[in-house]
């Protein structure tokens, strides 16, 4: 830490009581009083070097000589900083430092301390020393701090803003340059970081790591001090991640509340911190303060941390413009939330467990960023290969999509959650964006469990939501055997699934058709070439033997669909008769596929049902 030294002459002042007393063998001719605390001192020394003094005295000075009594309430530093100005006067030895430089700088200007009054005077002495500590980081630091006592007076000198200046030059630079970081502002130095060079102790530098050396040391600093240095290093240039990471720093620092995981009941703090806890009004303030310091930048603050610092608004009762621009910040990163840090405690008065709502005006804010981001995008023509793989703009959607199904079936056994708000949170995600549906059918059953109340009417509303062509074949055997389904749900489920078995069918066929075709043509090419051989028998035998593949899958085939067939039976036998369910879905008429052994053709053919005869109703004929 830097210091100077000023003055020659040995102590001369001892204290008594309130009292401060020169001995220099002369009686004492003026009192100056500052507070509590009486200075029994000389004219001459004193009008010597102050402009103020000088005039003070001449003013108040009596014909007969008398002793005088002054009072200055108003000096900057107060009584601790006229102690030292008075010895420098005498000529005493003193010593500034980085705490005290800043008082005694500013009480030498309301004292008029020019070199007008001697040269060498304390304001030129106090410049000189003032450029040296803001040469180093550490003590820029203690040179700021020290600028809250006389704020005012700083403010006017231009001490505050050189010294925010010179901390945001050095934290947008390498700290190498300029000296090291202050260590969590303890200047205590312990024995294992000193070392004995001839005798003499040094402190050993304790090497920052990381853009994170400097959060620490301007923790320490007021909220109007440090909002001041973190739009000085914004300005100079600093990247936005290291300014959201030690806003973070901060807001964790002094805000208790933060440290809290999930209950807001546990009265535990950062360990380590020992700063007092503030009040309920001064953490609303400061909480409305940084929200406005983070930056706008998406992503470059966690949005775990821009969470929790929309429930610390909450329960704070920050005010509207806070809490919205918190939900704004979240819902444009909303694809990097995680599913329990979203489940966000009711503190309103709503019935749920959860705040329904708020989630609700994350998700709407990002779906206007992301249709605005689409709208900004130029249109192009992509290929439909590679839109089936999947583009950047789809991946956050999507994100979202899986988001907002995990919480639904989260908060779905919440007796208290009314349909609309389910139905509105769901319909909410645009239906490109679920590649399955199986969370959303997923959460739609646990509602349904949760509330078996509801009507038939608002089942069928509330299944509506999802696709039944999306579900994989896990979803869908659970759906076909669920009990809490409409029936209408359950007949969707299985005709598309029957319409999804065909679809294979086909494929398979015609895989095979083609292998067939391909091995024939390459092995008759290689009979003709390499033994000159009869092709028309060997065609003759390489059929009969893909025909006899063919129908032994086209037998497995058929025992899916008799156990289906079996299942369905069992189903519906409860609800509606078999002749009616059955002639609605085609399976009154005998199959097709069905062949009896020894036909050479088997013919199968979609069942003739309305919506089969538009979506897929060609026949699929395999010869």
């Amino acid at each position: 830490m830097a210091f100077l030294r000023l003055g020659s002459k040995p102590e001369s002042f001892h204290r008594e009581g309130h009292s401060w007393i020169c001995t220099s063998g002369l009686p004492s001719d003026i009192t100056i009083n500052i507070g509590e605390i009486s200075f029994h001192l000389h004219k001459f020394p004193l009008l010597s070097r102050s402009g103020l003094l000088e005039k003070l005295i001449e003013e108040c000075s009596s014909v007969d000589g008398s002793s005088l009594s002054l009072r200055l309430n108003d000096i900057p530093g107060g009584a601790k900083a006229f102690e030292i100005i008075s010895k420098f006067c005498y000529g005493v030895k003193i010593e500034l430092t980085a705490q005290n430089v800043v008082s005694i700088r500013c009480a030498a200007e309301y004292l008029r301390m020019t070199d007008d009054y001697g040269h060498g005077n304390l304001i030129m002495q106090t410049e000189t020393f003032l450029n040296e500590v803001l040469s180093s980081w550490a003590d820029s630091i203690r040179a700021l701090e020290a600028c809250e006592e006389v704020m005012q007076y700083a403010e006017e000198l231009h001490i505050v803003s050189r010294c925010i200046d010179s901390l945001a030059i050095k934290a947008c630079a390498d700290p190498s340059l300029f000296g090291w970081p202050l260590a969590g502002n303890d200047t205590k130095q312990s024995p294992e970081n000193t070392s004995l060079w001839n005798g003499i102790s040094t402190a050993t530098k304790t090497q920052p790591t990381g853009e994170d050396w400097w959060y620490e040391d301007v923790s320490f600093l007021s909220l109007p001090l440090y909002r001041r240095l973190i739009l000085a290093t914004e300005s100079r240039g600093m990247k936005p991640e290291s300014i959201a990471a030690s806003v973070v720093h901060y807001a964790r620092k002094y805000l208790p509340l933060m440290n809290r995981q999930s209950s807001f009941n546990d009265a535990s703090n950062v360990k380590g911190n020992n700063i007092a806890n503030p009040s309920e009004a001064d953490q609303r303030s400061l909480l409305e303060e940084i929200v406005e310091l983070l930056p706008n930048k998406k992503g470059v603050t966690s949005s775990k941390f821009l969470i929790r610092l929309l429930r610390t608004a909450m329960v704070l009762h920050a005010s509207p413009s806070c809490r919205e621009n918190l939900e704004k910040r979240v819902g444009a990163q909303l694809d990097q939330v995680l599913l329990v840090d979203l489940l966000i405690p009711n503190m309103s008065y709503s019935e749920t467990l959860y705040d329904i709502d708020c989630v609700q005006r994350i998700l709407d804010h990002f779906m206007l960023v992301e249709q605005a981001a689409a709208m900004a995008t130029p249109p192009c023509i992509v290929e439909e290969g590679h839109l089936t793989n999947g583009s950047d703009s789809l991946t956050p959607m999507t994100m979202v999509a899986n988001l907002i199904d995990g919480f639904l079936a989260e908060v779905a056994p919440d007796v208290n959650f009314k349909l609309p708000k389910f139905e509105s949170l769901a319909a909410t995600i645009p239906d490109y964006a679920r590649p399955l549906d199986d969370g959303l059918y997923h959460a739609i059953d646990v509602y349904l469990k949760a509330h078996p109340w509801i009507t038939d009417l608002e089942r069928e509303q509330l299944c509506r939501l999802m696709n039944c062509q999306k579900l994989s074949l896990e979803a869908s055997t659970h759906a076909a055997q669920n009990e809490r389904l409409p029936l209408r749900v359950i007949v969707q489920v299985l005709f598309f699934e029957q319409l999804r078995l065909r679809t294979s069918i086909s494929g398979w066929f015609f895989v095979s058709d083609n292998l067939e075709n391909s091995q024939n043509h390459s092995r008759n090419f290689g009979l003709l070439k390499n033994h000159g051989s009869n092709p028309m028998d060997s065609e003759q035998h390489h059929a009969t033997g893909g025909e006899d593949d063919v129908k032994q899958r086209v037998s497995e085939l058929e025992k899916d669909c008799m156990s289906m067939k079996e299942e369905l039976q069992k189903l519906v036998k409860t609800k509606r008769s078999w002749r009616d369910f059955t002639r609605r879905l085609g399976f009154n008429k005998k199959s097709h596929s069905c062949c009896p052994k020894g036909s050479k053709h088997s013919n199968l053919r979609a069942p003739q049902s309305p919506v089969n005869r538009q979506q897929n109703g060609e026949n699929i004929e395999v010869n």
